[in-house]
């Protein structure tokens, strides 16, 4: 696959995550957290059962291959979801934003850990832009603004703020696990079927949950206008943004595609100021700079060392 394709996938995939996490809070104030995640995994299927079917030209999964499957799935999406939605509730949205910025930092080491790929510095300096600038739009948040509450109210948000930032935290490497992981699958199966097997799985570890809450929800009370925002983020959270991403893992390794995840929380960001009205200033800017240098940095193609000078015959 070209690079350019490869690392425009990798670009729109994050950066749809990063739209859909932020467009998903209408829908977290109408379903519970496992409902609403059994319906995305539900619909999401509908989408692509055509995708199940093993290609002709496919070689049968090994029992390697089905495990990374199950993995990809039960790390990548169920826990991921979990993690990340209970611990913005116990914590703060600015404990978010520094916490995931270290997704990129947590990529590149497990590449390197696991799948043995040499981490070039100028791969770990946009790592860095990364970091740094996504850690400056958090701390630059209007939260930070806030009147500190006292009293019992403040008490009891000390008392889950960490079990909140140790469940981002988690969420962190379930996030880097799937990069990692979805690295090894590319070798072995497409990118579609790897879609559709690891939403398949997702739906099946969350059924129990999501039946069980189904049972009493008034559906009727739901507005068309939410089902229409539900339709998208169900195809957007199941089937755009794991294709985008495994396919644009065909061409990149794991570790440089790592810092692809600054997307996620840059256009969360976005659709925060353009779209939910948020304020943004002079520090926001700079780090939304700072991050796209480092995309630049991971993304612009090296001089070959010791290149031989051109010849003078043909």
């Amino acid at each position: 696959m070209n690079r350019i394709l490869a690392y425009a996938c990798l670009a729109l995939s994050m950066s749809l995550v990063g739209s859909y996490v932020a467009l998903s809070k209408p829908l977290v104030a109408i379903f519970p957290v496992f409902l609403l995640a059994w319906l995305r995994f539900g619909i999401g299927g509908a989408a692509m059962l055509h995708w199940l079917k093993k290609p002709a030209g496919e070689a049968p999964m090994t029992r390697q291959t089905r495990q990374l499957v199950f993995l990809e799935s039960f790390l990548g999406n169920f826990l991921f979801s979990i993690c990340m939605l209970y611990g913005v509730s116990l914590s703060s949205a600015v404990a978010a934003g520094v916490i995931m910025a270290a997704i990129p930092a947590v990529v590149a080491v497990l590449s390197w850990l696991f799948l043995r790929e040499r981490i070039s510095p100028r791969v770990w300096l946009a790592v860095a832009c990364a970091v740094l600038g996504i850690a400056l739009v958090s701390l630059s948040k209007t939260e930070l603004l806030a009147p500190v509450p006292y009293g019992l109210e403040a008490d009891l948000a000390s008392k889950t703020a960490w079990l909140g930032n140790l469940l981002l935290l988690g969420a962190v490497f379930c996030e880097a696990a799937y990069a990692v992981i979805g690295k090894k699958l590319t070798g072995a199966l497409g990118a579609k079927r790897i879609t559709a097997l690891i939403n398949l799985w997702g739906f099946v570890l969350v059924t129990p949950m999501g039946l069980w809450l189904a049972w009493g929800f008034d559906f009727a009370a739901v507005a068309p206008t939410s089902w229409l925002l539900l339709v998208f983020y169900a195809l957007a959270a199941s089937v755009w943004t794991v294709w985008l991403w495994m396919t644009g893992l065909k061409g990149v390794p794991a570790s440089r595609a790592g810092v692809f995840t600054v997307m996620l929380p840059i256009s969360a960001a976005l659709v925060g100021v353009f779209v939910l009205g948020e304020p943004m200033g002079a520090a926001q800017l700079a780090a939304f700079a700072l991050a796209l240098a480092g995309v630049m940095l991971a993304t612009l193609p090296e001089r070959a060392k010791n290149q031989a000078p051109p010849s003078a015959c043909k």
